[in-house]
C-alpha cells in the first residue's frame, strides 16, 4: 500500500485544478537508480496505464506505481511540504535504511 497525507491530497487537488486535470488522471510514483544514496523517487501525473501498473487508493488519491517499485515503496506515505525547509513532495519511507541530506534519495 502506498498511503496519500493530507497535505499531499491538498496539493494534488491544487495541481489537478490549475492544470485542468480531470478524474481520469492518478499519480504515478516510481524509483530509479541514483541520487548520492542509490536510489530516487519519480513522481509525475498520468492518465495513461500501463500493463505493469500496481494500483493503489488512499484518502480518495489514485496512485499507481511499477511492479519493481512496490518493492521499494510499499508502505510509503506520500506528503507534501509548503514550509521553509522545502517545498514540494516528499516520501516518507520506512523502508529506508539511509537517506541523504535533500531527502531525494534513499537506499534499502
Amino acid at each position: 500500500m502506498i498511503y496519500v497525507a493530507d497535505s499531499a491530497k491538498k496539493q494534488i487537488a491544487e495541481i489537478r485544478r490549475r492544470e485542468g486535470y480531470g478524474d481520469d488522471y492518478f499519480v504515478r510514483v516510481w524509483v530509479t537508480s541514483g541520487g548520492c544514496s542509490g536510489l530516487t523517487y519519480q513522481l509525475e501525473f498520468s492518465n495513461e496505464p500501463k500493463p505493469d501498473d500496481q494500483p493503489f487508493e488512499d484518502n480518495d488519491i489514485r496512485v499507481v506505481t511499477d511492479m519493481r517499485s512496490v518493492l521499494y515503496l510499499f508502505n510509503t506515505t506520500l506528503e507534501f511540504s509548503g514550509g521553509l525547509e522545502g517545498k514540494g513532495f516528499h516520501f516518507n519511507n520506512p523502508n529506508a535504511s539511509r537517506t541523504c541530506a535533500c531527502g531525494e534519495s534513499f537506499s534499502v
